[in-house]
């Protein structure tokens, strides 16, 4: 029996042995591909844009497991900068002859940041080079994007819908009451109506006029920006007599479009690729194909980042929160650190802060804004761009520039504080509990979220939310050069559009990523031909590395068509996920916080176990926090 025992141990020992060497060799090659990671070779032919997703900032981080299982998301998330750079490239590379944007699965982006690849497709245009779009369907942000096009097609069966900015969001109020939940609210701001959804079932007076002025001067930011670029394009009336001009049509969406001048030529996709062959090239390796240069292979040919150049661009994407978090949010301490580390490493004259977000934690904001003020310390100019939004924790992060830029369509100010308690007195009695105790002071036990809050713990949250609109106040009022009653009479949690913000001082001037690289290279007195950047973010860990290995250059071959109307259908379960979401963010958040509800959807940091898949998930990791 001895001998037995030895030789089982032996053999349990030798595939331990073996199982070891093998994850040792696979994480070798693991290692070996994400670092060796070789440049694709690019040839000539069509510069292809097959977005299958929308064009964010920074994109988020993907858990690799789910990605090779197949269970993440498939869209894509395409880094605003990477295809601003590529296109400018395209603009002056004699291999790129045209450029295409297929548009049939792309998931938006934001008027002010697609504001800015439109930018950089008329500079293409300016070259001489063509510009073609394709979609089966457009909506708003899609046909902004096809705008700067010098032929948009169009499936014959697809439609432009083009509805403008508008909706409803969900209130939460009934619910609550049905669940015994009560939101005690502690907030300074007429039109901080963050809280609205936890306390109403409507919108308040206030909070409505503010959204109506908003979504209108949106709207006229995107029709002037069509209207530059395509003036032949009837767009207000399309948008206002949509419903007539089908019917004059026959019911048929496309020859409406085509009528007033939204597309220019209704087709097939095999079409769409016929011309493009025309203009880059056939490839004879496929019957009807034309030879494409595709844009992750070109970013990787074209967009270098040597770490030395003396403009460090630094981004705040997503909402702010405190500490570490993953891409796509906001970490304080993240941000922060990426800053401090490239203060420490020297070399750097100027740094230009691209925010867009609707804010978040107080003390991250305030994180952030430390970290710029030490550069500011050390005689090194700050210059902020706004992208989409720009507001509350997101403009608290702002007062740091020196400089700010802006587009109309930025959404920014929401200047105003709030705080959220949930007590769940009347969920206790709806089960038939009680709940009791003893105190030592007037604050033991406070804030009681079992019997509520007493007086005393809501006078001490109300007086914590109101020092820290007035320290709000102060840090506007000295970067803008007002008096805290000045900012005072323009914050009270209002959202404010670009083209207000800079009649009212919130902002300096209007322009993009390279107006603010401009200046910023001014400010710091650096020459014409020395202003190159160099993008300060923490290092990729491990896990997000791996997921941009499995995620590869994706599927850019032209997507599945659908119509319009399925495009623009909201997903039921989506916007279930995303009331639960912000719910979850605001009650299980910090109490006190510098946030805009009105501005989007707020992104939710995964919690340690995972992000939630779907409602029923969301829900049970909301209840069993």
């Amino acid at each position: 029996m001895g001998f037995v025992r030895g030789l089982w141990k032996l053999l349990v020992g030798i595939k331990d042995g073996l199982v070891l060497l093998f994850m040792l060799l696979f994480f070798g090659l693991l290692y070996v591909a994400l670092t060796l990671h070789p440049t694709p070779k690019v040839g000539d032919g069509v510069l292809l844009l097959a977005l299958n997703g929308p064009i964010v900032e920074q994109p988020s981080a993907t858990d690799p497991i789910a990605l090779a299982s197949g269970s993440a998301d498939p869209r894509r998330e395409y880094r605003l900068r990477d295809v601003r750079a590529a296109l400018l490239a395209a603009a002056r590379d004699d291999r790129v002859k045209a450029v295409a944007l297929d548009l049939d699965r792309f998931g938006g982006g934001g008027q002010a940041a697609l504001g800015e690849v439109g930018s950089a497709l008329d500079t293409i245009r300016r070259a001489g080079k063509p510009v073609l779009a394709y979609a089966t369907s457009y909506d708003d942000d899609g046909y902004q994007l096809a705008a700067h096009a010098s032929e948009v097609w169009m499936n014959p069966l697809g439609q432009v819908l083009i509805p403008g900015p508008g909706g409803s969001q969900l209130y939460y109020k009934g619910l609550l009451d049905k669940l015994g939940v009560t939101a005690n609210v502690y907030r300074v701001g007429t039109y901080k109506a963050a809280v609205e959804p936890y306390i109403r079932s409507d919108a308040s007076p206030e909070a409505k006029q503010n959204s109506q002025a908003l979504g209108d001067s949106l709207l006229e930011s995107w029709r002037d920006e069509v209207r530059r670029v395509r003036p032949a394009a009837q767009v207000v009336q399309y948008q206002s007599q949509l419903p007539q001009l089908v019917a004059g049509s026959g019911g048929d969406f496309g020859r409406a479009a085509l009528g007033l001048k939204l597309v220019d030529k209704l087709g097939e996709r095999s079409g769409f690729e016929a011309r493009l062959a025309q203009l880059g090239g056939e490839d004879l390796k496929q019957p009807g194909g034309y030879k494409r240069v595709r844009l992750d292979s070109y970013v990787a040919d074209k967009v270098k980042d040597d770490g030395k150049a003396p403009i460090g661009v630094v981004t705040v994407a997503g909402t702010i929160v405190d500490g570490r978090a993953p891409l796509g949010t906001a970490g304080g301490e993240s941000i922060a650190g990426a800053i401090e580390r490239g203060l420490r490493k020297g070399g750097l004259k100027a740094l230009v802060v691209r925010v867009d977000s609707p804010g978040g934690s107080v003390t991250g904001s305030e994180r952030i804004r430390e970290a710029l003020f030490e550069a500011r310390a050390r005689r090194i100019p700050v210059v902020v761009s706004m992208g989409n939004v720009a507001a509350s924790g997101g403009y608290w992060v702002s007062t740091a520039g020196n400089y700010v830029f802006a587009e109309p369509s930025t959404i920014t100010g929401s200047i105003g504080v709030f705080g959220i308690l949930p007590s769940f007195q009347g969920s206790l009695q709806k089960l038939g509990l009680g709940a009791d105790g003893i105190k030592t002071t007037p604050l033991s036990g406070e804030p009681n979220l079992l019997t509520g809050p007493s007086p005393e713990a809501g006078q001490l949250v109300q007086a914590g939310v109101n020092n820290i609109y007035a320290h709000f106040l102060r840090i506007v009022a000295d970067a803008r050069r007002k008096s805290p009653q000045q900012v005072n009479a323009i914050a009270q949690g209002r959202v404010w559009p670009g083209g207000a913000a800079r009649q009212l001082g919130l902002i300096d001037q209007f322009g993009g990523m390279d107006a603010a690289i401009a200046k910023a290279g001014d400010l710091a007195g650096l020459a014409a031909d020395d202003r190159d950047v160099t993008y300060l973010e923490r290092p990729a860990t491990f896990r997000e590395r791996i997921s941009q290995l499995f995620r590869g250059e994706g599927d850019d071959d032209g997507g599945s068509s659908t119509d319009a109307f399925a495009v623009l259908r909201a997903d039921p379960q989506r916007i279930m996920v995303q009331a639960l979401a912000d719910t979850h963010a605001i009650l299980t958040g910090p109490t006190v916080q510098v946030r805009c509800l009105d501005c989007g959807p707020m992104s939710v940091a995964p919690a340690p176990g995972g992000t939630p898949k779907g409602m029923a998930e969301m829900l049970l990791a909301w209840l069993l926090r």
